[in-house]
């Protein structure tokens, strides 16, 4: 099975893995230049608090492309699999990476909340129009 929605879906997989490649390079060298010792007894929070913010948006960005973009997943094997996956479907699918991929630069690089406020919204706006074609095929 081809579908052009697989493009979007692999692109985001891809830029996921980015991301985490760049948490732990900025992550790693971090903890090492502030001395945190990794000690089981202490929570994960009290860990990375002592990091410096930029260091820490990377994280939190990585932990963002493992939350909603879970239902783009989905909704995109979905229309995939039903045969939906071209045309207008593919262009909201890469519509969707594209906003997701902008909010992860701002996130780790300026943090400016209102912009990745907007570019979550406008995210989220396209997946629901993919989760709507989806429904109107399955139901």
């Amino acid at each position: 099975m081809k579908s052009e929605i697989l493009a979007p879906v692999v692109a985001l997989v891809l830029w996921s893995l980015v991301m985490w490649v760049w948490m732990y390079a900025t992550r790693i060298p971090a903890m090492q230049r502030l001395n945190v010792k990794l000690d089981p007894t202490v929570p994960p929070g009290a860990l990375t608090a002592i990091l410096p913010p930029d260091v820490r948006w990377k994280a939190d960005n990585y932990n963002h492309l493992m939350e909603q973009p879970t239902i783009f997943y989905a909704t995109a094997l979905t229309l995939a699999l039903l045969g939906a996956g071209d045309g207008l479907n593919a262009q909201i699918a890469w519509a969707y990476v594209g906003l997701r991929i902008a909010h992860s630069l701002v996130q780790v690089t300026i943090n400016r909340i209102m912009v990745r406020f907007v570019l979550f919204v406008l995210g989220t706006i396209a997946l629901m129009m993919l989760a709507a074609h989806a429904a109107l095929m399955v139901f």
